[in-house]
C-alpha cells in the first residue's frame, strides 16, 4: 500500500488520540538480586475510572478477560475505581461494577489499594466525613482484599514475599493535602529477610527513598494522559513527569507506573493509550 492510504493505516496504528479504546498490553521486566524467589508475573489494572460511555461495565468485563488470559501469578488493582466528578459522562457506582473485577483470577490472588478519587469523589465519603466509603464497601462485599497501610505475606515457589499496600497520599481536594498513607503501619510486619513489593496508587512516595521495598507499583498519572515525545505536561505529580510513566530506577530501587485504563478531566488520551501492565520480576536479567 502506498500514498494516502498507507499514511492513514500508519496513523491508525499509532492511535494518537484514544477515546474508549481496548487497552494495549505493556510489559516490564524488573531484575534485582534482592528477589531470591522464582520469577513472578504481576498484572496491574490501574485507574479504571468506571463511567459511561467510556469505561462501562461490559468494557470492564472485557478487560478482566484480557487480564485473566495473561495467566499472571498475581493481580494488583492500583486504585481510582470511580470516575472523577468533573469528568463528563455518567458515573457508575462501585456497587454496580465491582462484580466484574471480582472475576479476576490469579494463583496468588488479587489485591487492591485506594486511589485519591476513590476518596474525594465518593459521595458516601463526603456525606460521612470519610467514615464510610462506597469503594471500600464494594470491595469487601466481593471479597477483594484491600490493603490500607498493611501488608500480606504471599508464598511463591520455595519462599515468601511481602506485598505492602499504602492508602492514598492525596485523598482530599484541598491543599496542603494530609495523606491517608501511613508507611510505618504499612511496613510494620515486614520481615527484613523477605523481599517486599509496595503497591501505592500515587507514585510520589517513591521519592521518599524507602528502601524497605525494592519495587513500587503505582498508577494515578495515566501516563500524563498526553505524551509529547516523552514530555508529559499534565502529569499529576509534585515531580512533574519524573514519575509519569514506565520503569523508573533510582538509588537501586525500581518503580513501575502504569498508564492505566480510564480518564481524568478530558475523556481522551494523546499518544498515551490505555493499558494493562504486566510485570515480570526476577533475580537476574
Amino acid at each position: 500500500m502506498t500514498g494516502a492510504g498507507a499514511q492513514d493505516a500508519r496513523f491508525a496504528r499509532w492511535r494518537p488520540i484514544t477515546i474508549g479504546a481496548r487497552p494495549r498490553l505493556v510489559r516490564h521486566h524488573v531484575a534485582d538480586a534482592r528477589w531470591t524467589l522464582a520469577p513472578l508475573s504481576i498484572a496491574v489494572v490501574a485507574d479504571p475510572h468506571v463511567c459511561a460511555p467510556w469505561v462501562t461495565v461490559p468494557a470492564l468485563e472485557r478487560i478482566v478477560a484480557q487480564v485473566n488470559g495473561l495467566g499472571a501469578d498475581l493481580v494488583l488493582l492500583a486504585g481510582d475505581f470511580i470516575a472523577a466528578r468533573q469528568l463528563p459522562g455518567r458515573r457508575i457506582a462501585a456497587a454496580d461494577f465491582m462484580a466484574a473485577l471480582a472475576a479476576l483470577r490469579a494463583p496468588l490472588g488479587r489485591f487492591a489499594v485506594m486511589g485519591n478519587h476513590d476518596w474525594r469523589d465518593c459521595a458516601l465519603s463526603r456525606a460521612t466525613r470519610f467514615q464510610r466509603n462506597s469503594v471500600i464497601e464494594a470491595l469487601a462485599a466481593h471479597d477483594i482484599p484491600l490493603l490500607r497501610n498493611e501488608s500480606v505475606a504471599l508464598p511463591h515457589g520455595d519462599g515468601r514475599f511481602r506485598l505492602v499496600g499504602l492508602d492514598s497520599q492525596r485523598p482530599l481536594a484541598r491543599n496542603p493535602q494530609p495523606g491517608f498513607h501511613r508507611p510505618e503501619e504499612a511496613f510494620e510486619n515486614v520481615e527484613p529477610d523477605l523481599p517486599a513489593i509496595l503497591l501505592a496508587h500515587e507514585p510520589d512516595y517513591f521519592a521518599e527513598g524507602d528502601a524497605r521495598a525494592f519495587l513500587q507499583i503505582s498508577g494515578h498519572t495515566h501516563g500524563g494522559q498526553a505524551n509529547l515525545f516523552g514530555w508529559r505536561p499534565m502529569t499529576p505529580s509534585r515531580y512533574g513527569g519524573r514519575y509519569g510513566w514506565g520503569h523508573v530506577r533510582e538509588s537501586g530501587r525500581h518503580l513501575i507506573v502504569s498508564g492505566g485504563i480510564g480518564y481524568s478531566g478530558l475523556p481522551l488520551r494523546l499518544f498515551q493509550p490505555p493499558e494493562i501492565t504486566l510485570i515480570t520480576v526476577s533475580g537476574s536479567a
